[in-house]
């Protein structure tokens, strides 16, 4: 990797002052009670998940900022368990979608039922309509069903029979799969791995978290005793205050030389999306706010730059033998394009 020319404290330097106060409406939190707000959650969280703070900030910054997230890793490190207990630690609706070969487009959007008594069709509501959706393994189902997730993770409503259902704010998908298993199940197409803001693994836990698990799960499990922390009413004012958090015009050039740095990469056959450069400013808002800050330092952006952009890509065919690039070597690649891209430094005007 090409090390990176600038140090820690000019890319941790805040590139322009905050907007005007009348620029922003007064139902927002301050970033003190926001900063609270998230780490009542994320300690919540915690108590259920060992060791994986990282993994726990990013799933609150993908929900915050109203995107969908992807949990991809082996079997039995948490994946699950860590959207149920983001699921549980918010009083908001939740529903589960086991994934399954034979699951149909119809079992999670919904269907329209004849009803006898009134002569007319009723739409009965799939388990998309919730709040806070939890797709288990998703690579299990067809692309055929795979597909009936599209529009609703993009335009947050669902076409059944055509007519349109508004789905309720906010929504968001947490999908998790296993991307070392291949029998059984179908890869995500490029298209749907665009609708999730953010991929991450969970990893191993290290020894000591390991024997933490060991000590509580066998009197209790802890998902079972977690409570809402935060209601819809506070989780809807969280949301609105991230819309609002500043991003300086250094920072939004910043974002997109990154993203445009990954559609002329040699080592890459397809690059980021528009949605991807929107969904990363979206994304540094949020981790921006968590942080206690009411703008974007180019650390927020350095920091989701790969968990953001790398699902996303589509590596350049394997020359001379060797094999293509996988999840770990893209996460790479993105590292080395932001390295390479000039830190914004001072305000821009």
């Amino acid at each position: 990797m090409t090390p990176n020319p600038h140090d820690q404290e000019q890319r941790s330097s805040p590139d322009a002052p905050a907007p005007a106060a009348s620029s922003v409406p007064d139902d927002l939190l301050t970033a003190e009670q926001f900063q609270a707000l998230s780490d009542r959650v994320i300690a919540a969280v915690e108590t259920v998940i060992d060791g994986k703070r990282d993994a726990v900030t990013t799933a609150l910054t993908v929900l915050l900022a109203e995107g969908h997230l992807l949990l991809e890793d082996v079997p039995g490190v948490g994946k699950t368990m860590l959207a149920r207990a983001l699921a549980r630690s918010l009083d908001c609706s939740v529903n589960r979608i086991q994934f399954t070969p034979d699951l149909l487009p119809a079992d999670i959007t919904g269907v329209s039922v004849y009803d006898q008594t009134r002569r007319e069709f009723e739409f009965k509501p799939g388990p998309i309509f919730a709040n806070l959706v939890i797709g288990d393994e998703i690579n299990r189902a067809s692309p055929k069903t795979q597909s009936a997730l599209l529009e609703s993770m993009e335009e947050r409503q669902v076409t059944v029979d055509g007519r349109s259902y508004p789905l309720s704010a906010p929504f968001v998908v947490i999908a998790t799969q296993n991307p070392i298993e291949m029998e059984g199940t179908y890869a995500l197409p490029e298209a749907q791995r665009d609708r999730f803001m953010a991929r991450i693994s969970m990893g191993y836990p290290d020894a000591a978290s390991e024997v933490a698990i060991l000590r509580t799960r066998e009197t209790e499990n802890p998902l079972e005793l977690l409570q809402p922390v935060v209601d819809l009413a506070g989780l809807l004012a969280m949301i609105r205050t991230v819309r609002h958090v500043f991003v300086s015009p250094a920072i939004e050039h910043y974002a997109v030389a990154i993203t445009s740095a990954t559609r002329s990469d040699r080592e890459l056959r397809l690059g980021a999306s528009p949605r991807a450069t929107l969904q990363l400013v979206r994304a540094a808002k949020a981790r921006a706010a968590i942080a206690g800050r009411d703008f974007v330092l180019p650390d927020d952006i350095d920091a989701l730059a790969a968990p953001v952009l790398a699902h996303r890509l589509v590596p350049a065919r394997a020359v001379g033998g060797s094999a293509a690039l996988g999840s770990e070597g893209l996460a790479e690649v993105v590292t080395r394009i932001v390295s390479m891209i000039p830190i914004p430094l001072g305000a821009a005007h």
